[in-house]
């Protein structure tokens, strides 16, 4: 899997940064606010996402007897 978790925390640590530039105001601060209001209802939805599945590997390896996996959404790209 390409994406992960890690880089969408990458992704909202950056627009903290944007939205902590001082030097933005009027539409141009306005226009990262609603930048950032699209980022947080999409990273919200993939962190739904990623929630499930990991539920999901969980029951899977609590009731198939198999090990836990941790899913590769999660994994730390760096491994």
């Amino acid at each position: 899997m390409k994406n992960k978790l890690s880089d969408l925390n990458n992704h909202l640590f950056a627009e903290l940064e944007r939205l902590g530039d001082e030097s933005l105001s009027g539409d141009a601060l306005q226009a990262e606010i609603a930048r950032a209001r699209a980022i947080t209802e999409i990273s919200e939805q993939a962190i739904a996402n990623a929630s499930v599945v990991l539920k999901a590997e969980a029951l899977r390896a609590e009731y198939m007897g198999v090990n836990f996996k941790i899913p590769g959404l999660l994994e730390d790209g760096d491994g």
